[in-house]
């Protein structure tokens, strides 16, 4: 199995009428392109501004396929519409020499990842308009010589102990395809309370602790003002320093249809 996520700046006025024309476009394209079994898309829960849509391909040549066919082009001009304008912008000099600016359009960003069959119970996604159901994806950075132990430990112990959690409908692991110290950890629940209270009982900490070591403990460093700024230093920033090895985001499904 393969996943494709386009992660996209979606304006959130207007993310039920990006839902309408993927029910009424998007889908019945997928639906008649070989291989791909699933598609959905999802909103942001944290970044208003941040949707996804989410694909399910038998094979990565299928969704190979379908990018070359230019069929992908074809339905990112139906989404565009419905995106955030840009904060960026391109200046260049006029044949005057006089400044002309103009918006950079926002480009989708797009993942793909090998997703383990056999983890999902059934089909690893919910069907039909999903409602209350939330997504919720944990981003991890791997210490590469730890991968093939952090999988074991995933398999063996997270999957199990996230299924027997009030609202977990399912888990599964995902694998970057060209990021390969990158997984994904997928989970689907019944309702946004379950996942809020994963978190607020200390469950999700428990089971991280248990891969905790695998991670890639990246750290970086923010500047932040200096609040006791030294003698003469006044207005000198000092470093903080944070981790990037891990990243949540939790979503809604907005729509969500098997197509095989």
């Amino acid at each position: 199995m393969f996943m494709r996520l386009v992660q996209m700046r979606v304006n959130p006025d207007k993310i039920y009428e990006f839902k309408n024309a993927y029910e009424r476009v998007i889908i019945p394209a997928l639906q008649h392109t070989p291989g791909c079994v699933y598609a959905g898309l999802v909103h942001s829960l944290e970044e208003e501004n941040d949707g996804i849509s989410f694909t399910l391909w038998s094979h990565q040549d299928d969704a190979l396929a379908y990018e070359r066919s230019g069929k992908y082009a074809q339905l990112l001009e139906v989404s565009r519409p419905f995106f955030s304008e840009s904060a960026e912008w391109r200046v260049q000099l006029s044949v005057d020499l006089r400044p002309e600016f103009w918006p950079v359009p926002p480009e989708p960003v797009v993942k793909s990842y090998g997703t383990d069959v056999s983890a999902l119970k059934a089909s690893g996604v919910p069907d039909g308009r999903a409602g209350s159901m939330y997504l919720r994806i944990m981003s991890m950075k791997l210490n590469p010589e730890k991968k093939r132990e952090f999988v074991e430990i995933y398999h063996r112990e997270i999957i199990p102990g996230l299924r027997q959690v009030e609202g977990c409908l399912d888990a599964y692991l995902a694998e970057g395809v060209r990021w390969d110290h990158e997984l994904l950890s997928i989970t689907i629940w019944s309702g946004l309370e379950h996942a809020k209270a994963y978190e607020a009982t200390g469950e999700f900490d428990r089971l991280k602790q248990k891969v905790q070591h695998t991670f890639s403990n990246i750290a970086l460093w923010k500047m932040a003002p200096d609040e006791e700024p030294l003698p003469g230093a006044q207005g000198i920033a000092k470093r903080a320093e944070t981790r990037d090895d891990v990243a949540v985001r939790t979503y809604s499904i907005v729509l969500g249809k098997a197509l095989k």
